[in-house]
Order: C-alpha cells, then sequence, then structure tokens
C-alpha cells in the first residue's frame, strides 16, 4: 500500500505491520523434526478452546475479535519448554490447531444470536454443523489455493499476522518468549472479572447522567477484556468507536428526546410508551439502535466495495495461479515442505460438504441456499485469503462479506416469495456458513504462511486445521447457549388476546408457595409492596396477591421449610424473615407450555414466551444475548448486545418482512458516507453507535495507554505487536472472558444458587458494618450513587495502571537471549 494505510474495520484487530520475510524457510526440506504429534494436537485443541471461549464472549459483547495465534503460539512454546523440548514444527502445528478456534467464533457468535432476535433458541446441533461446515469449507478451498498465493506469490503477499507468528516462533526456538505475561494477564483478568461479576464486590458499570441534558449519560464498564482489546487495537481505531458512542449516548439520544418529548402520540414505537416515558436506554433500543444500524451496514459495504479492485484482482490472480500450478505437472520428487493434501481430498469434500449441508435436518437448508453457500463461499474465501496477504486481517470485510450474502440471498427469496419464517432461518443460516468460511480461510492462509516461513509441512499442518476447526467447533455453540441460558430471565409479560405463532413441545413447571400474610400486615412492619417485590425477585422468586395472601413463584423447586427461613433485606427497610410474618406452605405447580412469536403479522415483539393452558402468554422468556429487558423489579439483567447478530436480524427481517424504519437507517447511512468522505474510518464509529457507551469507554482507555506505551517506549510496529503490552492484553481478554463464561456455567448448572452463594453483599446483608459497606460500594440495590462509582472507578484505575507498568518497564516476547553454548 504505498499511498497511506488501509481501511480499518472491526472484525480483526491488527497483530503486526506487514515486513520482509526470509525467502529460504527457517527449517529446510531435508530435515525432518517432530512436527504433527498428538500431544501437539492436543495442545492445539485444547489453547483453541479457551481462545475460541474467549472471542465468543467478545463477538456477542462488541462484535469483534481478538487473533488467538501469538497468544497460543507463546503459550505453546512455555508450555513445551516446560514439559522438556519440542521443535518450531511442532509449536507450529499448536498454533495452527488453537488458531482456527478463533476464526469460527466469530462468525458463529456475530450470526447464530440473530436467531434468537427473529425468535428461535440455539440449537447445539445447528452452531456446531454451521460452524463445523463453514470451517471445513474454508480449509478445503484452501489446499489448491497455497501454491500459487503462499508460494508462487510469495514476496508480494506479506500476510502481516502469518510472518509476525512466524517470527515469534523463530525467538522462541532461539530461546526468548515472554509467556509469563501472558499467564499473569489471565490470572488478573480472570480474579478481578469474579470479584465484580461473581462475588459483586464492586459495579460492573459505572455512570452518571449529564447534568443540564436531558437523557444524556455517561458511563463505563469496569472490564479487563474490553481494556484488553483497546490496547490491542490502538488509540485510532479505540478512539474513532468510542466517538460513536459519544455521538449515540450524547448526541442523539438527547436530541430524540428533547424533540420527541412534547409528543402525545408514540412515533415508532408500537407499545403505546411516548418518548417522554422513556429512559435513555429505552430510547437507544427505539430508535438510535436503528441509526447505528443503517451506519454499521453502509460501513461494511464501503469496506467490500472499497476492496473490489484488490477483490476482482485477487480473484483473477488466484484462479490463474491456481491453474498454472495444476498444468505444470507432478515434480519427480516432492520437497517435504510442498507437500499438500492430494486434489481429490478437495474435490471428495466439497462434494460431501454440499450433500451435509443440504442434508442435514437441522440446517433447514434447500438445494438453492445449498449452491448458494458453495458459489459465496468459494469465491469469498479465494478473496479473503488474498486481502489477508495484501493488507492483513484487520483490514479483511468478513462484515461486509455476510451483509452482502445477507442481501443477495433475502433478495433472492423475495422473488421466489420466500418470506416466512423458516425463510428467515435458512438465510441466517446461508450467511453464517459463507461468514465462517470466509474468515477461517483468511486465518487458514495466515497459518500457511507461518508454516511456510518456518518451514512446515502443509500436509500436516493442513490436517492440524481440520483437527483444529472439529475441535473448537464442538465446544463453540456450548459457549454460546451457556452465555445465553446464564443470563436468559423469565419475566411476567401479558399478552392479551394475542397468540403464539408457533407452540414448541417443551415445558415449564412453576412451583408455587402460600404465604399467609396480607400486604396491609407488611405495610405495618414497614415493608412497602415494591421493596418487597425487589427483595423477592433478588431471590428468583415472583410473587402476586392470592384470596387474602400472597402467592410466591419460583421456577426452581424449593422446600418449603427452607423458603420459611428466607430472610429479606430490603433497602431502607428493615429485614424479614417469612415465616414470622407467616405461615408458608407448598402449592399446587403449574406447567406452562413454550412458543414463539415470530413473524410480521403480530404486535408483539419475537421471541420465546410461556403460555397457560388457555393459550394466553403469561411470560416472556428474554434471552441473555440480544434481551430487550435490561432491567427488572430495580434488579440490572445481564445482557450481551451482539452488534453484528442485530444488525443481520434487522435486514432479514426488515427485506423479508418490509417494515424497516428506512428513515432512521437512512440516518445512520449519510452518518457513514459523512464521515467517508471527511477520511474517517466509518465501521468503527458505527459500531460505537451501536454500542453502549459503557463498552466504548474501557476500549477507549485501554488505546489511550498503548498511545502513551508507544510513545514513550518506542521500537517497530512489528515488535510491539507481541510486546509485553499485547500480551499481558491478551491475558486479561482471555482471563476476563473465560471468568464471564465459568459464571455462566455456575448460574445454569444450580439454578443461580451457587452464583447467589458467592454474591458478597447479599451475603452479608446490611445490618453489620461489613455488609453495611459492602453493599454501599458493591452491586447491590443498596448502592450509595456516588461511593459505588469511585470504589469501581477505583479498581479500573489499578486495572489500567498494572497494564501501563507491564506494556512500559516489561521485557518484550521478541528479545531473544543469546544462544547458550
Amino acid at each position: 500500500m504505498a499511498h497511506g494505510s488501509p481501511p480499518v474495520v472491526d472484525d480483526r484487530v491488527p497483530l503486526a505491520e506487514a515486513h520482509g520475510a526470509p525467502h529460504k524457510p527457517y527449517v529446510s526440506p531435508e530435515q525432518s523434526p517432530a512436527e504433527l504429534t498428538l500431544r501437539g494436537l492436543v495442545l492445539g485443541s485444547v489453547l483453541g478452546i479457551v481462545f475460541a471461549a474467549s472471542s465468543v464472549y467478545l463477538a456477542i459483547k462488541v462484535g469483534l475479535t481478538v487473533s488467538a495465534s501469538i497468544p497460543v503460539a507463546v503459550l505453546s512454546i512455555a508450555i513445551f519448554r516446560a514439559l522438556g523440548r519440542s521443535s518450531i514444527l511442532e509449536n507450529t502445528i499448536v498454533q495452527t490447531t488453537g488458531s482456527a478456534g478463533e476464526s469460527l467464533a466469530f462468525g458463529v457468535a456475530a450470526a447464530l444470536p440473530a436467531l434468537l432476535i427473529l425468535g428461535y433458541d440455539i440449537s447445539l446441533t445447528h452452531a456446531f454443523l454451521t460452524a463445523a461446515l463453514g470451517g471445513v469449507l474454508g480449509v478445503l478451498m484452501m489446499i489448491p489455493l497455497r501454491q500459487g498465493l503462499i508460494v508462487q506469490e510469495h514476496g508480494k503477499l506479506t500476510y502481516p499476522e502469518g510472518t509476525a507468528s512466524a517470527d515469534v516462533l523463530i525467538v522462541g526456538e532461539q530461546g526468548g518468549t515472554n509467556a509469563r505475561t501472558v499467564i499473569l494477564g489471565f490470572i488478573i483478568g480472570g480474579v478481578y472479572k469474579f470479584a465484580y461479576s461473581g462475588m459483586k464486590l464492586f459495579k460492573e458499570a459505572i455512570g452518571t447522567p449529564i447534568k443540564g441534558l436531558k437523557a444524556a449519560t455517561l458511563s463505563t464498564e469496569v472490564s479487563p477484556e474490553l481494556l484488553g482489546v483497546g490496547y490491542i487495537i490502538g488509540p485510532r481505531v479505540a478512539s474513532i468507536t468510542f466517538a460513536g458512542g459519544v455521538l449515540s449516548y450524547l448526541i442523539l439520544i438527547p436530541m430524540v428526546s428533547f424533540f420527541g418529548s412534547g409528543m402525545e402520540t408514540p412515533l415508532l414505537v408500537h407499545n403505546g410508551m411516548l418518548i417522554r416515558d422513556m429512559s435513555p436506554d429505552q430510547i437507544r433500543n427505539a430508535y438510535v439502535l436503528y441509526i447505528g444500524a443503517g451506519a454499521v451496514a453502509t460501513g461494511g459495504l464501503i469496506s467490500l466495495i472499497r476492496s473490489l479492485p484488490t477483490i476482482v484482482g485477487a480473484f483473477k490472480r488466484s484462479v490463474e495461479t491456481l491453474r498454472q500450478s495444476r498444468t505444470q505437472g507432478a515434480l519427480p520428487t516432492v520437497l517435504r515442505t510442498d507437500q499438500d493434501l492430494p486434489i481429490t481430498v478437495v474435490l471428495v469434500g466439497s462434494a460431501l460438504l454440499i450433500l451435509a449441508i443440504w442434508l442435514a435436518p437441522p440446517l433447514h437448508v434447500n438445494f438453492i441456499s445449498a449452491i448458494l453457500i458453495v458459489v459465496f463461499g468459494f469465491f469469498f474465501v479465494t478473496v479473503s485469503a488474498r486481502i489477508t496477504g495484501e493488507i492483513g486481517s484487520s483490514s479483511n470485510p468478513i462484515s461486509g462479506m455476510v451483509v452482502a450474502t445477507l442481501l443477495v440471498t433475502c433478495l433472492v427469496y423475495l422473488l421466489f416469495g420466500w418470506t416466512s419464517s423458516p425463510d428467515r432461518f435458512m438465510a441466517l443460516t446461508t450467511a453464517a456458513i459463507v461468514g465462517i468460511a470466509a474468515s477461517n480461510g483468511g486465518t487458514t492462509a495466515q497459518d500457511l504462511k507461518t508454516a511456510f516461513l518456518v518451514g512446515g509441512t502443509p500436509r500436516k499442518q493442513q490436517i492440524a486445521l481440520f483437527v483444529g476447526v472439529l475441535t473448537s467447533a464442538m465446544f463453540i455453540g456450548l459457549v454460546l447457549v451457556l452465555l445465553n441460558q446464564g443470563a436468559t430471565a423469565v419475566i411476567p409479560e401479558a399478552h392479551p388476546g394475542v397468540q403464539v405463532t408457533e407452540m414448541s413441545t417443551d415445558t415449564r413447571t412453576q412451583h408455587t408457595y402460600r404465604w399467609a400474610v396480607s400486604q396491609d400486615a407488611l405495610t405495618q412492619r414497614g415493608m412497602t409492596p415494591a421493596q418487597l417485590k425487589r427483595s423477592l425477585w433478588a431471590e428468583r422468586l415472583d410473587m402476586v396477591p392470592a384470596d387474602g395472601a400472597l402467592e410466591l413463584r419460583s421456577w426452581r423447586p424449593i422446600p418449603a421449610q427452607e423458603l420459611s427461613n428466607l430472610t429479606l433485606a430490603p433497602a431502607n427497610g428493615p429485614s424479614l424473615k417469612l415465616s414470622d410474618a407467616g405461615l408458608v406452605t407448598a402449592g399446587p405447580d403449574r406447567v406452562y407450555k413454550e412458543g414463539f412469536v415470530r413473524g410480521a403479522d403480530t404486535p408483539v415483539p419475537a421471541g420465546r414466551y410461556l403460555v397457560d393452558d388457555q393459550g394466553s402468554i403469561q411470560y416472556v422468556v428474554d434471552p441473555g444475548i440480544g434481551g430487550r429487558i435490561s432491567e427488572y423489579e430495580g434488579q440490572t439483567l445481564t445482557r450481551y448486545s451482539a452488534p453484528k447478530a442485530q444488525l443481520f436480524a434487522l435486514i432479514i427481517d426488515g427485506i423479508l418482512t418490509q417494515r424497516l424504519p428506512w428513515d432512521l437507517v437512512l440516518l445512520g447511512v449519510f452518518i457513514a458516507l459523512m464521515l467517508e468522505l471527511c477520511g474517517v474510518s466509518s465501521l468503527p464509529f458505527a459500531v460505537g453507535v451501536y454500542l453502549p457507551i459503557s463498552s466504548s469507554a474501557p476500549i477507549f482507555v485501554g488505546g489511550m495507554v498503548r498511545h502513551f506505551v508507544d510513545k514513550l517506549r518506542g521500537g517497530s510496529a512489528a515488535e510491539s505487536e507481541f510486546s509485553p503490552g499485547t500480551l499481558m492484553s491478551s491475558g486479561y481478554i482471555a482471563g476476563g472472558s473465560i471468568a464471564g463464561v465459568l459464571i455462566a456455567f455456575l448460574e445454569i448448572a444450580s439454578d443461580g444458587a451457587w452464583t447467589r452463594a458467592i454474591n458478597l453483599p447479599a451475603l452479608f446483608g446490611h445490618e453489620n458494618a461489613v455488609g453495611a459497606f459492602l453493599n454501599a460500594v458493591g452491586e447491590s440495590e443498596l448502592a450509595h450513587p456516588t461511593w459505588s462509582n469511585v470504589w469501581g472507578l477505583a479498581f479500573f484505575a489499578v486495572l489500567t495502571a498494572v497494564l501501563f507498568r507491564s506494556a512500559l518497564k516489561g521485557k518484550s516476547g521478541a528479545e531473544a537471549p543469546p544462544p547458550s553454548h
């Protein structure tokens, strides 16, 4: 790139600038050190699963992932060094196997949560098949392209991330690495995340309204993983993303509130709420998200259009080099470093893939969609592999490719009249498989470049890629389901006269308990009905009046004696043991049927609902990913915004139902165009508009830390990508994300009992000094609005200071010690 830097998109973060690569492999073809070993495949698979889980967490939270190649390579060298000795080629296999998980995670976590928004559930089988088939498709199509793109184009295609990984492996072979920094970051990030998300020692998000500007708020999450992301992506992209959040929360939301506060009728929302009655988050969900979606879609398409000359040229050159490499005939002796899997594997595998995509029942893909997957998959894998070679994974417009696939697929469906709910499911599956294939194709090309530089055997590396794809695919869907179910909430929500559009065979049992006390009696004890409902909901109990008494409801079975001994500690009121106020006895169980609302002909939002025997909706099962209810009875619910999934659902629903609010979408379109005319990359900015400002703020802080470290420390751009700051940030990301997954598992495994048991403010109560302090500064309804913010900000400042000091004073992983004799 002769003129300026390439456009930055947010699907991947950059790892290294392109720099010269040796023309001779580090390990000569005549040498045959240990390479494809069982322990290498096992270690690579385990690390791939860990970083895939981390990538899933990031993708549903902020819509991006961080490359796992360098952290996996560093950890592989350190672990094998602790176990004895390993070869550079064995470490290359570990790095290759481990990096496959991250490339799958982005496609799966960016697309499949859209099913929840469209009124479906995420199936483990569907998630596994989508990830596995898309990943295998990406690897298969890269096998015949390797000779042309990696070998014949060497010196022209630099593959910056692959080259950086090769540098790390070579330095590690010579005795250098700093795995302790990654491990320390992992421990700090994990413990820190567990302290606030599990133990509730301080608030997850701190913020305040802006006085003098109606509906304006400023907040930040005290998140280790988002701080690490900001450091890795650097100050420019972090600042652009945060600027989008400023536009959303300090300009657009206050403007909607200011101009709409005098309206006597709802503007776009069909739930009867007036703008003046909406909170800032409700205004964002009802109006600003559509503006952000228009900007994100435009930014993705602009990055794709900007790459069109590269795409067309890449495709033509790739086909030509493939043809030339296959017409030269087989050499009498094939060097070890030139041995690919045979072309028959590609041909037979591709045929089997087509049949599997078409015939697999969980995918619900018809023949035309299977053809679209093959056509788009072949094209975008080829394009993705070449673009990553020319300008790196950071500028590879995967989102634009998925959006383009979705738009064409939905338009084809519209022409055929396929606009039903199952057709939307099929359209999303089609785009998801293509996106996973394209993402994995680019990552596979980087891995093949790494092996080319260090002297690996392509055939063995391709086998490792298949292993990495299949092992990671087995767990990616599970992580997605865990995170969603761990944050799913069953909220009372009646819709009289509205029926669900599709019933399922699943049911949920509700356990009831009669509490022989009236609300008047509780009021005399100093407890209002609102305080009581809040306190009971904190224990996962709902309450309704029933025949002069109260009925308590729970979705988990609780012995009546255990419930009688439950002590409530409401805010600003006395504690109350249930049995002291009235007898608690077990009542009859109720069974609700699960049903789904889908389609355009209903006023009820798409989603999963519980209905009674008469078919009336009584509860909404609001998902943790993309859920629309963020607070209930004073309790903040954990929600993952999944910005890419929201966009994909919006495209599918908007085109096939033809009910998109184009006024707001077009505002986002022109905001993106304005930024491009100003020379600013619109996609990171648009993602900032789409994200809560609490998510983009810690990213901005991490970017600023990187800015000052780079100014003070100096060094080349390539060296800085495996500097101690980047390694510590990788540890923060992995540790914080894995802790989040672990907390979700604890929530599901015990139906919330284990997470309540480690909730220290609730455990200590507020009637003693320690408990009063924890409730005042921790995640509690009793939290002091000022001191809890100061307390959380202090912890975040310490976390930031540790990153800054490590980045500034630590030893670079690129520095190899002199060889010992």
